[in-house]
């Protein structure tokens, strides 16, 4: 039988029709499949940074091909923040889906810091190297914001390289300290991203013109910044004092640290062995043991050694470093009014540990920007409540 007689046949014609079903049901199974889900959206910064920022409905493709690869699109559009500069609003392709599997997606987060992948920072830093100059040299906020472009809106880093051990804010109570914060700025930066600690910088502004409440402008510190991001240590620093020594590590011990031993107006002398004053670090469990500052202490001077009290009553101990590397340099500043009644708050401190502190603050939040190297609170505060 001929081929052509052979293919007019029913037997055949059956057969040429399974064949077309077979590649019909083929192309189906291998062409595109869409997939929609909802995840967080991410500010793209020019330095190729990013952080999590509103949701949005992101839409990626799969297509199996011979090389048995995998491709995904992420459509980021109309980008905003508040406060966070400029973004850019833009379509941006990524390699999202593991090319070992055509169904495992991988999480957006994992573009800039996967904690699987990255290995931990090491206890001790390699590049510490002891003295760091202090600059005298005055900056605009606008060229510092240029300076530190890998500082993510209000004022947080992480280590790009590592997973970092510590979780640290630093909290400064703040007033009519321009000069000072921006050199506090340009110091700080590059000091804590040499140590490869996460770190956020959060200022808090005392509104109006009372008497100036330090201690309490902490505790609103600790609260508001437990609100940002999950710190594990908090740093309570004055904003003019410069750490000298880079070996200074802003971490947190076992036992509540005083970290300002060797100020430079002091003569780099511990003025008296139970000080707690100027920069000093406690854990959150630590802070909430003790209840936080006292609220009480209107005006200069006593809420340190408050803290001090509350440590040694709930059997904490005061660590610190070496004077030789504990110091730092005080910027000259206007000294505040003392407290007339500190020395009675002192007196009877032990009758209040209990009530005075996190558990009685009041405060009213006016205003909080997530300024670029910096998170900014301004509170009102009121010494009759």
């Amino acid at each position: 039988m001929s081929l052509q007689l052979w293919m007019r046949t029913p037997l055949c014609k059956v057969l040429i029709c399974l064949g077309l079903l077979l590649v019909g049901l083929q192309y189906m199974f291998s062409g595109t499949l869409n997939v929609y889900r909802h995840e967080p959206l991410f500010y793209i910064h020019g330095n190729g940074g990013a952080h999590l920022g509103h949701s949005i409905s992101w839409h990626h493709t799969m297509r199996n091909n011979a090389s048995n690869s995998s491709t995904a699109t992420l459509l980021l559009m109309n980008l905003t923040a508040n406060n966070a500069g400029t973004t850019i609003g833009t379509f941006m392709s990524r390699n999202l889906v593991d090319t070992s599997s055509n169904t495992t997606i991988k999480n957006p987060s994992d573009l800039r810091n996967s904690s699987t992948e990255l290995p931990l920072c090491p206890l001790i830093p390699a590049d510490l190297k002891g003295p760091v100059p202090i600059s005298d040299v005055a900056h605009s906020m606008e060229q510092l914001e240029l300076l530190f472009d890998n500082v993510e809106p209000g004022g947080h880093y992480t280590p790009p390289n590592c997973r970092a051990r510590s979780k640290v804010a630093l909290v400064i109570p703040y007033r009519d300290r321009a000069s000072q914060l921006t050199a506090f700025l340009y110091h700080m930066h590059p000091f804590l991203q040499k140590q490869q600690l996460e770190y956020g910088i959060i200022i808090v502004e005392q509104a109006g013109t009372g008497p100036f409440n330090r201690a309490m402008l902490m505790n609103i510190g600790f609260v508001e910044a437990q609100k940002l991001h999950k710190y594990d240590c908090f740093i309570f620093h004055d904003v003019d004092l410069l750490p000298e020594d880079d070996r200074n590590l802003y971490t947190c011990p076992e036992q509540p640290r005083h970290m300002s031993v060797a100020v430079s107006t002091l003569r780099y002398r511990l003025p008296y062995k139970d000080i707690f004053g100027g920069v000093s670090a406690l854990t959150l469990e630590q802070f909430k043991t003790v209840n936080g500052f006292s609220n009480k202490f209107w005006g200069w001077g006593g809420e340190d050694d408050d803290m001090a009290n509350r440590l040694k009553y709930h059997d904490y101990h005061i660590s610190r470093y070496p004077a030789n590397i504990a110091r730092y340099k005080m910027l000259p500043h206007r000294r505040q009014p003392a407290n007339p009644k500190r020395h009675e708050f002192l007196y009877n401190g032990n009758k209040r540990f209990t009530t005075d502190g996190l558990n009685n603050l009041h405060y009213n939040p006016k205003d909080l920007k997530l300024n670029k190297l910096y998170t900014w609170i301004l509170v009102e505060i009121s010494e009759n409540r």
